[in-house]
């Protein structure tokens, strides 16, 4: 008997805290939630079937209410905040040498570009595009056009 209710109330245990993994750490109807519910659908069906109907519907009442509890209070309390990636990449392509390219420059590139790839301006890398064309690697080229942060270029024949 005492078997029985360490094997109910374990599997129970083990299944909600599953689904709960599967809610906030692992996003989607994924193993772990499915292991997690059928954990927790045998621990039920194990307390109706050798504890009887009445412990039954006990152990499936409380379960129910734990695992709604839990669910709830995880996500109202932020516990899982701290788990949560924060940083934000507020950098941009070229952004620091915006203004020291012009229009008509040339260069050479290093990459083939296909259509984008990198060039060499004033001893320095720049990522740059073409208008579609591919250009292959050590080819002259010159700057028709910056526009915001990105530099178009055509081959120089």
């Amino acid at each position: 008997m005492l078997l029985d209710w360490i094997t109910v109330m374990l599997l129970i245990a083990i299944g909600l805290v599953l689904i709960v993994v599967e809610l906030i750490f692992v996003p989607g109807t994924t193993f772990v939630g499915i292991i997690g519910f059928i954990l927790t659908a045998v621990g039920i069906w194990l307390g109706y079937s050798s504890l009887g109907n009445t412990v039954g519907h006990v152990i499936l009442g409380s379960s129910v209410l734990v695992g709604v509890v839990s669910v709830f209070y995880s996500f109202r309390s932020n516990a899982w905040s701290r788990f949560a990636l924060k940083d934000q990449i507020n950098s941009r392509v070229n952004d620091e040498y915006k203004h020291e390219l012009f229009e008509g420059e040339t260069g050479l590139t290093i990459s083939a570009l296909r259509p984008a790839g990198t060039a060499v301006f004033r001893e320095r890398q720049h990522e740059v595009h073409t208008s579609g064309e591919f250009v292959d690697a050590n080819t002259q080229v010159r700057i028709i056009k910056i526009e915001q942060n990105r530099i178009i270029v055509e081959e120089i024949s």
